[in-house]
C-alpha cells in the first residue's frame, strides 16, 4: 500500500497512534474481552435458534415466508 494514497495516509494514521499510545494494548484487551462476551456468551444464553426449533431442515425461507403472510394479514 502506497503512503501517498488516501488509504495508506488513513492506515498509517491509525497505525502510529495505536502504536503512541501508553494505556493501548490494556485498551484493547478490554474491548476483545468484550466483543466475546457479547458475542459468544449472550449468544449461547440469549438468542435461541428458533428456526431451527420451529421449521424443517431446509425449509426456513417458507417458514418465514408463511409467518410473515400470517401475521401481515
Amino acid at each position: 500500500m502506497r503512503k501517498d494514497s488516501f488509504l495508506g495516509r488513513a492506515f498509517y494514521l491509525y497505525y502510529d497512534g495505536f502504536r503512541s499510545m501508553t494505556l493501548g494494548r490494556t485498551l484493547w484487551a478490554i474491548i476483545l474481552i468484550k466483543l466475546f462476551i457479547m458475542f459468544a456468551i449472550l449468544k449461547v444464553f440469549f438468542f435461541p435458534n428458533f428456526l431451527g426449533q420451529h421449521a424443517a431442515e431446509g425449509q426456513e425461507d417458507d417458514y418465514v415466508a408463511t409467518e410473515l403472510i400470517n401475521r401481515s394479514q
